[in-house]
C-alpha cells in the first residue's frame, strides 16, 4: 500500500512539476516583455536575432524566452486532460469552447489595451489568441479515440513546415483566414488600422493536442517512476531529433543555419530557429528539455519550487498584470527622465518614447522587480 501511494499522484493534488515548469516559464517570459519596453536597440527597431548586429548576451536574452510560449501551449493541452478525467465530453466540450471564445476576445479588448494603453490603430492577435482559438477546436477535436487524436497532433508537428511555401495574396478574405491557418502576415483592413497576425493557430494547435496525449501519463494508472523515466528518455530523443535534423539543414525550418565569423555565432546561428509560425525546429528545440524539466522536478521540494509554483499556478492571472504593470513602470522611467506625453508613440504599438531606452542590465534590474511585486498578488 505504502509503495502504491508513492507511484500514483493524487486526484485531489495539482501536478505540481507542471506548476514549476509553468511557473519557470511564465517568469522567463517577463525578460523579453521587459526588453522590449525598456531596451535601447528594441526601440530603435534592433532584432536581438539578427547575427550582424546583435551581441551573444543580447541574442541569449530573447532566445531563452522562445521556451515561453510552446511550453505554455504544450502544458495547457495537459492541464486540459486532467480536467477532462472526472468531466463528459460535453461538459469539456462546453469548457473548452466558451473558455476559448474567452481567451480570444481577452486577446482582443484587454492584452491589447495592455500593451498600447489605448484602443488604436493596431490589433495584435498574439499568444492568448492562438491559444484561444486551439480550444474552441479542441473543443470538437477531443471527441476523436485518444490514439487517432494523438496521431492528428503529431502529424501536424512532423508535416506543417510543408505548407510552408503556400501563398494566398487574393482575395482578401482567403488571404487573412489563410495567416490565421499558417502565416505570419500584417494586414490593413483600412488605411488607418493594422492587424498583425504573430500566431497562426495551426502548430499550436498540434502542440497542444500532443500536450493534452501527454496527460494520459499523469493519471493514475501512470506510475512515477516510469513516467519520470518515460519523459526524460522522451526529451532526450526529441533534443537529438532537433539536433539531426537541424544539422542535415534540409526540412523543419524555413531559415537554414550557415557557418558566421567564429564558432560561437554559428551555433547562435544553429539555435536560431523560427518562431513565426513555430517551426518542427523550433518545437522540437523547446519541448525536448521542457520534458526532461518536468521528469526532474517530479517531487522535488525546495524554496525554488515553491517560489515559481505560485506563477505556475495563475499564468493566465500573471500574464495580465505583467504586461500592465511592465508597461506602467515604462512610463515611469520615461516621465521621470523628463519626458512628456509629446514623446510618446501614443497610440502606438505598445506606446514606447521615442529615441530613448537603457541597456541590458536595467532590463534585469526590471525583471527582478516586476517578478518580486507579482510575487504576492
Amino acid at each position: 500500500m505504502n509503495e502504491l501511494k508513492q507511484t500514483t499522484p493524487k486526484a485531489s493534488h495539482r501536478i505540481e512539476s507542471i506548476d514549476i515548469l509553468r511557473g519557470i516559464v511564465m517568469l522567463i517570459m517577463a525578460i523579453d516583455h521587459i526588453r522590449e519596453f525598456f531596451h535601447h536597440g528594441s526601440l530603435i527597431g534592433i532584432d536581438p536575432l539578427d547575427l550582424k548586429t546583435t551581441s551573444p548576451i543580447l541574442f541569449f536574452t530573447r532566445w531563452i524566452t522562445h521556451f515561453c510560449a510552446p511550453v505554455f501551449v504544450f502544458l495547457s493541452g495537459t492541464s486540459v486532460f486532467l480536467y477532462a478525467q472526472k468531466r463528459t465530453k460535453k461538459q469539456v466540450a462546453f469548457f473548452l469552447f466558451t473558455r476559448g471564445i474567452w481567451l480570444m476576445l481577452a486577446e482582443i479588448f484587454i492584452v491589447n489595451f495592455f500593451w498600447q494603453f489605448s484602443y488604436g490603430s493596431f490589433l495584435m492577435l498574439e499568444v492568448i489568441w492562438t491559444i484561444g482559438l486551439s480550444m474552441v477546436l479542441l473543443a470538437l477535436l477531443q471527441f476523436l479515440p485518444y490514439k487517432f487524436l494523438l496521431v492528428i497532433g503529431i502529424t501536424i508537428l512532423l508535416g506543417h513546415n510543408l505548407l510552408d511555401n503556400i501563398k494566398i495574396d487574393q482575395p482578401a478574405a482567403a488571404s487573412f483566414l489563410w495567416s490565421i491557418v499558417h502565416v505570419q502576415k500584417v494586414f490593413f483592413p483600412t488605411p488607418h488600422f493594422i492587424v498583425l497576425v504573430a500566431y497562426p493557430f495551426l502548430p499550436w494547435l498540434g502542440l497542444m493536442i500532443v500536450g493534452y496525449c501527454l496527460g494520459k501519463l499523469y493519471t493514475k494508472a501512470s506510475a512515477i517512476r516510469n513516467r519520470k523515466n518515460f519523459l526524460f528518455v522522451a526529451g532526450v530523443m526529441v533534443i537529438c531529433l532537433f539536433i539531426l535534423l537541424r544539422f542535415i539543414n534540409i526540412y523543419g525550418d524555413r531559415s537554414r543555419w550557415m557557418h558566421q565569423k567564429n564558432g560561437l555565432f554559428t551555433f547562435l546561428d544553429f539555435i536560431n530557429a523560427t518562431k513565426y509560425p513555430p517551426s518542427l525546429l523550433f518545437m522540437l528545440m523547446t519541448i525536448g528539455p521542457a520534458l526532461i524539466v518536468l521528469s526532474v522536478t517530479e517531487n522535488i521540494s525546495g524554496w525554488f519550487s515553491r517560489f515559481v509554483i505560485v506563477y505556475g499556478k495563475v499564468p493566465f492571472f500573471y500574464f495580465l498584470l505583467h504586461v500592465l504593470l511592465i508597461h506602467s513602470i515604462s512610463w515611469i522611467f520615461y516621465l521621470v527622465s523628463g519626458y512628456g506625453s509629446g514623446n510618446i508613440n501614443f497610440p502606438g504599438t505598445v506606446g514606447f518614447p521615442t529615441a530613448v531606452g537603457y541597456p541590458l542590465w536595467v532590463v534585469y534590474l526590471v525583471w527582478l522587480t516586476v517578478i518580486l511585486i507579482l510575487y504576492y498578488p
